[in-house]
């Protein structure tokens, strides 16, 4: 376990949203956390984490020296940006991409050592073969542009996106050539087992999202209290020697420094082994 590097999403500590200026201008499109991300700092390092994820919204809301110091003061590493975009869209690709590097540069300034990107949309008349392969090239794109910044980019499987469930999973890495950074919640609700896949495509895997879910009523949940072990996956995780950054998180909750508190307390058994 000495290997592992615990960190936390902000995502959590306000309302999750948007830009309203994407709608029209797909460069100003961004996640965003509205609420302190002072705040959140000071939480997720007080319930025992060294390092922070954040949205690329929250990322470029304010200077890189306003938000460095902010880390600093609570002894917090940035660990990763994430962003996200439709990507399997020609006309508007260069313009999400645009968003994304410039998150990416963003991350790079503050000595973060990953880039997260969701996505790979839905039509409205359905999925096409083609929209894999779509997704697969702006994918590698994402890749090279986190290359050039010293940034390895992962590609996060989500729902609501081309790429939900375990066959889906398998194909998009069989086209691309980024990382896979698992969201073990997410591929639970999609119908994967996050541990076969953290063992499957352990060569792939070198930063992880984990969360807990309750499938009835949906709801995420800090670990260990839905119905998704987490047992399992760390012993997955340990199996395929994995070393590095491990991200909790939990898209909301009440008390969110509550949740990462009772998910730190959830890891303690691993953490002690």
């Amino acid at each position: 376990m000495g290997d592992w590097k615990l960190a936390y999403h902000a995502n959590c500590w306000g309302p999750l949203g948007g830009s309203a200026e994407g709608v029209t201008s797909i460069t100003q499109l961004s996640y965003q956390t509205f609420g302190d991300m002072d705040r959140a700092f000071a939480d997720i390092a007080g319930a025992g984490y060294a390092g922070v994820e954040l949205f690329d919204g929250n990322l470029l809301e304010r200077s890189a020296a306003e938000l460095g110091k902010a880390l600093a003061d609570n002894g917090l590493s940035l660990v990763a940006a994430y962003s996200g975009a439709n990507f399997i869209f020609d006309e508007v690709l260069p313009e999400e991409l645009a968003r994304v590097a410039r998150a990416a540069d963003r991350a790079a300034e503050l000595g973060a050592p990953h880039l997260v990107v969701g996505g790979g949309a839905k039509r409205f008349d359905g999925i096409r073969e083609t929209d894999y392969h779509k997704l697969a090239a702006a994918l590698d794109r994402v890749k090279a542009l986190a290359d050039d910044r010293g940034l390895t980019a992962h590609y996060h499987p989500h729902l609501s996106t081309i790429v939900e469930g375990p066959e889906e999973v398998h194909k998009i890495f069989g086209l691309t050539e980024i990382d896979f950074c698992p969201d073990t919640a997410h591929l639970a609700a999609a119908g994967s087992d996050p541990a076969r896949l953290v063992r499957e495509l352990s060569d792939r895997i070198s930063y992880i999202h984990l969360k807990g879910l309750q499938r009835e009523p949906f709801m995420f949940t800090p670990l260990d209290e839905g119905d998704v072990p987490s047992g399992p996956i760390l012993d997955a995780i340990r199996d395929t020697d994995f070393s590095g950054w491990i991200c909790v998180e939990l898209d909301a909750w009440e008390d969110p420094a509550e949740g990462a508190r009772r998910s730190r307390k959830a890891l303690e058994p691993a953490l002690a082994n």
